[in-house]
């Protein structure tokens, strides 16, 4: 069926097409004060659309909505078509508190009550 459809047809309902799954992602990699959306996200690496985002390189955060899910460290792969993919070198998972440095007893009491001031 693509046969019988002239060039700028085909060139828009890409163009389309792309538009959608940018608006219909939900992740995104933010670099400083920009964000991009992620196209397509994987264990090993994601892909952002080429035409849009710039060559990114280094560390990373990644989003879905607004909770944070990782920070990483991405090289650029390759570009397949308008789709340029990222893979990961080192990724973390995001964590909202410091790690603890000691041992927390599971039975530890939450508070202590000085009684020699009463």
């Amino acid at each position: 069926m693509t046969d019988f459809l002239p060039k700028d047809v085909m060139d828009g309902l890409r163009a389309a097409q792309r538009k959608a799954e940018r608006k219909r992602s939900r992740r995104t990699v933010h670099v400083g004060d920009e964000a991009y959306p992620i196209l397509v996200f994987t264990e090993d690496g994601f892909a952002v659309d080429a035409e849009h985002a710039p060559r990114l390189r280094g560390l990373v955060d990644i989003y879905e909505g607004p909770r944070h899910l990782y920070q990483a460290l991405i090289v650029a792969s390759e570009l397949q078509g308008d789709v340029m993919r990222y893979e990961f070198k080192r990724n973390t998972l995001a964590s909202d508190h410091a790690p603890l440095d000691f041992y927390q007893e599971q039975e530890a009491p939450i508070a202590l009550l000085d009684w020699s001031k009463a």
